[in-house]
């Protein structure tokens, strides 16, 4: 039988190694951007799996790990997905997005078409598991599942950046065409789609801001 504890692997740093690494850990990540114009360069799938890997070892609740990947490469897929998508995504954009929301997104030059979807060598699909099947087909209740699993999704998008990898988060609203279209089970709810590859060469992206630390946290001493 194993056992229920295990030392802990953990390397004591000093203060000015811990900054130095969070500087330059910043300094690579505030890099990152929304990516959607897409190489058709193909990415080596062992550097997928290797950033899956690294979203399975995110915090969850009671170490129930309430997510499933899937990773989608087949053409025929990404047109399905794309189709579907788009309809959604039309009937958003024409019906369903109040205006103030349209106003926001206008800047950023976003609309109901998606050839990225086509385009990105990887959808990667990400599904929230409201419950577990135990091995007699039973349920298995999941805690903090919306939030176990958007720490997973930042993980992920972390690790394809460090990787060199670009990647857009897509949430057509409803996104139940996937359970369909992925043949994912009935305990499972999409919960995001990942555009992953190259950036397309000559890319550009809209020319944002970031919030400043004093309008992002407060430090109570």
């Amino acid at each position: 039988m194993s056992e229920p504890f295990v030392p802990l692997s953990f390397t004591s740093l000093s203060d000015r190694e811990m900054l130095e690494r969070a500087e330059a850990f910043y300094r690579g990540i505030k890099r990152r951007r929304t990516v959607r114009d897409f190489s058709t360069r193909p990415v080596p799938r062992s550097i997928i799996e290797q950033c899956l890997l690294a979203a399975g070892t995110a915090p969850n609740g009671a170490n129930l790990q309430p997510w499933h990947f899937v990773v989608v490469s087949d053409p025929e897929k990404k047109r399905v997905i794309r189709l579907e998508a788009e309809r959604e995504e039309r009937a958003f954009y024409e019906h369903r997005a109040p205006d103030d929301w349209l106003e926001v997104l206008a800047p950023l030059g976003t609309d109901a078409d998606k050839p990225f979807l086509e385009t990105a060598p990887y959808l990667i699909a990400i599904f929230a598991q409201a419950y577990g099947i135990k091995s007699d087909g039973g349920k298995r209740k999941h805690y903090y599942v919306s939030e176990s699993v958007g720490i997973a999704t930042g993980v992920l998008i972390t690790a394809l950046h460090q990787a060199g990898l670009a990647c857009l988060t897509h949430t057509p609203s409803p996104m139940n065409f996937l359970n369909e279209i992925l043949g994912r089970p009935a305990n499972e709810r999409p919960f995001l789609l990942l555009v992953v590859g190259h950036p397309a060469e000559g890319a550009k992206v809209p020319n944002i801001e970031k919030k400043t630390l004093d309008e992002i946290a407060t430090f109570i001493d």
